[in-house]
């Protein structure tokens, strides 16, 4: 690269990352950690172990956020050292060192603007996901558990937790739904991007004939409600029931009735756990999906109140996919709600999903 270009991309990387402060509200950020750190060290302040949590929580988040910025922009900053150093007297070694950084830098702006992005209520939060699916037996199960490995490859690769709470088996292979949990900030921010129904076409592995088949998976996010967000559950409209936990989880799991099911007896809606090792542990996880489901069914409730009000048709159904991933006779992931395009089918598979996710909310921000 010519110093001119260096030059050019340190000024566009510079007002990017102007943009970004503005949109993230760096300075109004420092001043409320301030504020929040200056809090506990009152006195009292750990009397109140709830209230505590909450400012230590807000404190946290605060934290993971400006760091995040500082790291990019610490980066830039001493790229822009470099380059004045080049201009006074021409370094090859350095030159070198500051190329590749000029080149790593557009991966982390990209990344900070998607973050940028997130803003939205609850986009903080962890993360249930539930896979569903399709008509279609095996072909469908096996699809279903190709995306369950998809999503716990992209939850490793972007430095999340994955938690399976529980998974039926499928007839013949692959699973009928899984129930999991991704842990880590912003979790259910990147995640949202993927409720919706998934298609798969390809070969089928199941097929004698060989022949080309269309499979359909729904999966449905949810933000993990945090204990601080009201969401009430009358014990009288809980039906609890318990059962002997099957696959994974060791010896221990498959000896006792630990396994729990509870149904919301007023919206029907069930959420089951079996993969902690104890039914207490197994019923505080469940109660924490069925809050996560209950917050989410009252808000669905909201947004169809308002599309009737303003004539609007809802298309949630198999019908309606948001994402196609074809395996034959090409191979191409394509979104289509942005249009986002991927040839290497693979590679998504493997956890790729970055360029749909901030695609996604890139076309959110703009409602």
């Amino acid at each position: 690269m010519e110093l001119t270009e260096i030059k050019y991309s340190l000024e566009e990387y510079t007002k990017r990352l102007n943009e970004i402060k503005t949109t993230l509200k760096i300075e109004a950020k420092e001043q409320e950690l301030k504020a929040l750190e200056e809090k506990t060290l009152e006195a009292g302040f750990w009397d109140d172990a709830k209230s505590s949590g909450v400012v230590l929580k807000e404190i946290k988040e605060l934290k993971v956020a400006l760091a995040a910025y500082y790291k990019v922009a610490d980066v830039v900053e001493n790229a822009a050292v470099s380059y004045e150093l080049l201009k006074e007297e021409m370094d090859e070694s350095i030159k070198s060192d500051l190329e590749k950084e000029i080149e790593l830098l557009e991966g982390k702006i990209e990344k900070l603007e998607v973050s940028s992005l997130l803003a939205e209520e609850y986009d903080t939060l962890n993360a249930i996901v539930t896979i569903h699916a399709g008509a279609g037996g095996t072909e469908s199960q096996d699809w279903a558990e190709m995306l369950n490995r998809m999503y716990t490859r992209w939850a490793e690769r972007s430095g999340f937790e994955y938690s399976l709470y529980d998974m039926q088996e499928g007839d013949e292979a692959g699973i009928k739904s899984v129930t999991f949990g991704v842990k880590g900030m912003y979790a259910y921010g990147y995640l949202k991007a993927e409720k919706g129904v998934h298609r798969l076409v390809r070969i089928s592995p199941f097929d004698a004939n060989k022949r080309r088949h269309t499979s359909f998976a729904a999966v449905d996010v949810m933000p993990e409600i945090e204990d601080d967000i009201e969401v009430e559950i009358k014990a009288e409209d809980l039906e609890v029931g318990t059962y002997r936990a099957s696959g994974a989880g060791g010896q221990h799991i498959n000896k006792t009735d630990s396994a729990v099911r509870i149904k919301h007896i007023p919206t029907g809606i069930v959420v089951a756990c079996q993969t902690e090792r104890s039914q207490i542990q197994n019923r505080e996880t469940c109660m924490k999906m069925l809050k996560a489901k209950l917050y989410q069914y009252e808000l669905d409730k909201s947004q169809e109140r308002l599309k009737e009000i303003k004539g609007e048709l809802s298309e949630n159904g198999w019908g309606s996919q948001i994402r196609s991933y074809v395996f034959c006779p090409y191979t191409m992931v394509k979104d289509h709600r942005t249009n986002a395009e991927m040839g290497n089918v693979q590679g998504v598979m493997d956890g790729d999903l970055d360029l749909f996710i901030s695609e996604y909310l890139k076309m959110n921000a703009k409602k």
